[in-house]
């Protein structure tokens, strides 16, 4: 049997992240995670990403370099990443029950989908450095 591939597009704009925080399966509703979906038979991973974040959130999107690394799933299943890019549309949550811009800051504060935590440093890495607070300031 064939691996199934299933693809996350990582969307950075202005030192932000876009999530989305999943509806189902009910083991991980509520968790954040990248947006994205299953490849299908006839798709590249790229046509994949594009169709699921069409679908999902209403945008058209081209796909860039792969992130990170690939993530092993249950049983014959890889997760893999690539930074994807805003060409049109406003993203909105037609498959999730919320989508939240993040900064670096923010990304060890959220619940995330187990798998999606293997790219936590990646993800840090694109988004830059943390912002430093001064101690005058507080």
């Amino acid at each position: 049997m064939d691996q199934q591939i299933v693809v996350a597009g990582a969307l950075f704009s202005h030192a932000r992240l876009l999530l989305a925080q999943r509806q189902r399966p009910p083991e991980l509703a509520g968790l954040w995670e990248l947006p994205g979906g299953k490849v299908a038979l006839d798709e590249s991973d790229a046509e994949a990403l594009a169709r699921e974040l069409r679908e999902e959130l209403g945008i058209e999107v081209t796909v860039g370099a792969r992130l990170g690394s690939d993530v092993a799933l249950k049983a014959g299943m890889t997760l893999r990443a690539y930074r994807v890019s805003l060409i049109s549309g406003t993203p909105q949550a037609h498959d999730h029950r919320a989508l939240r811009w993040v900064t670096v800051d923010e990304l060890d504060e959220l619940s995330w989908v187990p798998a999606d935590r293997a790219w936590l440093t990646d993800l840090a890495e694109a988004l830059g450095p943390p912002t430093v607070r001064s101690p005058i300031a507080d």
